[in-house]
């Protein structure tokens, strides 16, 4: 959802000049700035790294609820395969801004009781430590989903059609807890842009920018 929201703006973004979007699949959308690149490992980006270089900056997007996961297993999804990417950007584009999609109530400590909390906090912190020109990470609270996009996670399309209505007004009652897809993907090319004073941005920070 995020990530639909993220590539919306960067294609209506007049500043923005070309997008690659990497995923197992075909995102189903065709624009004159759009490239699509279909990878299956997203530990191992040898056999496309010609692909990868030159870019101003990465909005990483791809994330998993926790629920019904084992630590090893969230871990992997949320923790190898970010790094993975970071990793191989870091040492192909120093000069590149990182930009990755976290969660408000992460746990920076990585010693706090919930699980999810512990394996975002250990990505931020490691995802810190690389040398890009520019790392920030974003923790979105709840996101209103705008222009037709849809979460793929049954349980939050749900929730949104249980709360869409209400949605809006809470956003404008609670900056620090809702914010919008748009929002999200301005905030991210603005960041990219210009940087912002803290690495960790919170929603209530998403929102200000």
């Amino acid at each position: 959802m995020v990530g639909q929201g993220a590539l919306r703006e960067c294609l209506i973004d007049p500043e923005v000049q070309a997008v690659l979007s990497i995923g197992r699949s075909a995102i189903g959308r065709q624009h004159p700035k759009l490239q699509q690149l279909l990878h299956q490992n997203f530990l191992d980006y040898s056999d496309v790294e010609d692909r990868l270089a030159g870019f101003d900056a990465c909005f990483f997007c791809l994330g998993v609820s926790s629920a019904g996961m084992s630590e090893e297993r969230y871990s992997h999804v949320t923790y190898d395969i970010a790094l993975a990417a970071g990793r191989t950007l870091a040492r192909l584009s120093p000069s590149m801004t990182f930009i990755y999609v976290s969660g408000m109530g992460t746990d920076s400590s990585e010693q706090g009781r919930s699980m999810w909390a512990r394996v975002k906090g250990k990505t931020e912190n490691d995802l810190l430590r690389l040398p890009f020109k520019g790392a920030y990470m974003f923790r979105p609270a709840v996101i209103v989903p705008l222009h037709g996009i849809e979460s793929k996670t049954m349980v939050y399309r749900i929730f949104y059609a249980a709360m869409g209505p209400l949605l809006p007004l809470l956003k404008g009652r609670f900056p620090k807890y809702v914010t919008t897809t748009e929002q999200v993907g301005r905030a991210m090319i603005k960041v990219a842009k210009d940087g912002w004073p803290k690495p960790v941005l919170e929603n209530s920070d998403i929102n200000r920018v």
